[in-house]
């Protein structure tokens, strides 16, 4: 980084509203229990049944230790995240406008979610799962009051290339049957435009902006190659936002950021979201994992999407 780019990362951070109180609650100094700081106007919202659901959501995999990268980032971002430090970062979320996590069923989750209640939090939740819930029975889903069930996208993806697509229609027709929404996610656009052409009864889709569900053989035909890893391609996120805007029902976009690979510099990340809501629908909204150890990812993303997101 020469000093040019120092300069206007400062300056980028006093204009995004830094302040000791948020880097104490993103850094996981503060007692959990403690009082958030005033929080900030609510994000710009979309409709999602019958929640308005703002069009920055919370995402799961840093907390859980997916980093998409390697394997010592991943259990780092595990291991960073305790119990006490996830409730904080989520509550500095929710203090920041935002008012939705998306979430896997996991016991961190249960326990972060015990805490939350014990707050004065009002966020809502998406669960991100599959027929078998992570081993959870479906009471204990319910327990955790998510506003919608979605089905896990990479086994979405499989299902659908071993001809088993009925089971994830199954899984829209079992969340309703609980009584809460149903979500789809998946990698591949082709998938969500079957299912949005088939006139699924699904609530919404989640959209992942790189296909990484492609198989060595798909890649070896697409590419010519097989890279080393998950195939970060950069012609992918057109072709999914090209579908996104073909479908009515509300999408949530993921990986905008390419796991961090677009996070170079703070130009670099206004740019990837200013990119998505250009080209995703008003009435949709993406899904952002964020990791706050060494800065406050979660004000300046809200503040991108303040910028860019407005409707």
């Amino acid at each position: 980084m020469d000093g040019k780019d120092r300069v206007n990362r400062r300056e980028f951070m006093a204009q995004a509203g830094f302040c000791t109180a948020a880097m104490t609650a993103a850094t996981g100094s503060a007692n959990a229990q403690d009082a958030p700081p005033k929080p900030a106007e609510l994000l710009p919202t979309v409709q999602v049944g019958k929640y308005a659901v703002t069009r920055l959501v919370t995402g799961y995999n840093p907390v859980g230790g997916y980093s998409h990268a390697t394997s010592n980032l991943s259990t780092h971002m595990r291991e960073w995240f305790t119990v006490d430090r996830t409730v904080e970062f989520l509550r500095h979320s929710e203090a920041q406008g935002i008012n939705t996590f998306q979430f896997d069923p996991t016991d961190k989750v249960e326990k972060v979610l015990e805490a939350l209640w014990k707050t004065d939090s009002k966020l809502r939740f998406i669960c991100l799962t599959t027929e078998s819930f992570g081993g959870l029975s479906a009471a204990r889903i319910l327990e955790l009051k998510p506003i919608a069930l979605s089905h896990h996208g990479g086994v979405t993806d499989s299902l659908f290339r071993s001809g088993q697509a009925e089971k994830v229609h199954d899984f829209v027709k079992k969340a309703h049957d609980m009584g809460v929404m149903a979500g789809v996610s998946a990698h591949n656009p082709d998938n969500v435009k079957r299912m949005a052409d088939e006139g699924w009864e699904n609530d919404f889709f989640m959209t992942c902006f790189h296909n990484l569900t492609r198989t060595r053989e798909e890649m070896e035909k697409e590419f010519g190659a097989i890279p080393v890893g998950e195939p970060f391609v950069e012609s992918d996120p057109p072709r999914m936002a090209a579908v996104i805007r073909q479908v009515d029902k509300p999408c949530l976009a993921f990986k905008i950021l390419a796991a961090g690979r677009r996070c170079d510099s703070q130009g670099a990340v206004d740019a990837a979201f200013r990119w998505a809501f250009e080209n995703i629908k008003k009435t949709d909204a993406v899904i952002v994992g964020m990791f706050p150890q060494y800065q406050d990812e979660v004000a300046l993303n809200a503040e991108f999407t303040r910028k860019h997101g407005q409707v």
